[in-house]
């Protein structure tokens, strides 16, 4: 008889790793907000630690330089977007469910993440070569899992139109950051949300 070796408990982080990926975000978090109120170039890495909580050579201890930070807070995001639209893809029971899960995920991005949207329009050359075509890689992929969804719910489209009502939908979403600044007086979550569902929707199934 074969004895069962139990397997190996998945390691735990210790805490002294957790506090340091804690500092890791909590850094991203802050260049984000900075950026985007100031630009890349109005921003120090003495400002990046203080909104942080550490002194400015800190920062050093998780990132090379400040483009270091800007490449980890643009590829990461595109890395999130490619991987959580996999996920919604994967998950939905048919075409037009997987649309309607992409639209929520998205929308839900640019709510959540309007700091990094402004960052990307106004930053993007900022970066590296190599970090810029990798950020352009992860976004035509991302575009192209919602031209594969698309197409499956409108199999007649061709490929220019898919690419092209994505992109605008893209346009429209993550135009709320400039257009409806939510948590002020006059846009909340609840209030956007459905209406850029809806409008996503339409532009994209429009006949």
């Amino acid at each position: 008889m074969t004895e069962t070796i139990p397997a190996e408990p998945l390691a735990r982080p210790t805490q002294r790793s957790q506090a340091k990926a804690d500092r890791r975000a909590a850094l991203l978090d802050a260049a984000a907000g900075l950026f985007a109120e100031r630009g890349f170039n109005g921003v120090s890495i003495e400002d990046l630690g203080s909104a942080a909580g550490v002194s400015g050579p800190a920062v050093y201890r998780h990132f090379a330089s400040k483009q270091a930070v800007l490449a980890a807070l643009l590829v990461g995001v595109s890395e999130n977007l490619l991987d959580g639209g996999a996920a919604v893809e994967q998950q939905a029971g048919d075409p037009a469910g997987a649309l309607r899960g992409l639209i929520a995920f998205h929308v839900d991005f640019a709510l959540t993440e309007a700091d990094t949207i402004r960052v990307q329009d106004r930053d993007l050359d900022a970066l590296a070569s190599d970090e810029r075509r990798a950020v352009r890689s992860l976004q035509r992929r991302y575009i192209e899992l919602w031209m594969r969804v698309l197409g499956d719910l409108h199999p007649s489209l061709g490929a220019d139109e898919l690419r092209l009502r994505v992109q605008a939908t893209f346009g429209l979403i993550n135009s709320t950051p400039h257009s409806a600044r939510v948590g002020t007086s006059h846009a909340t979550d609840a209030s956007v949300r459905p209406v850029l569902e809806r409008m996503a929707w339409a532009a994209l199934t429009s006949r």
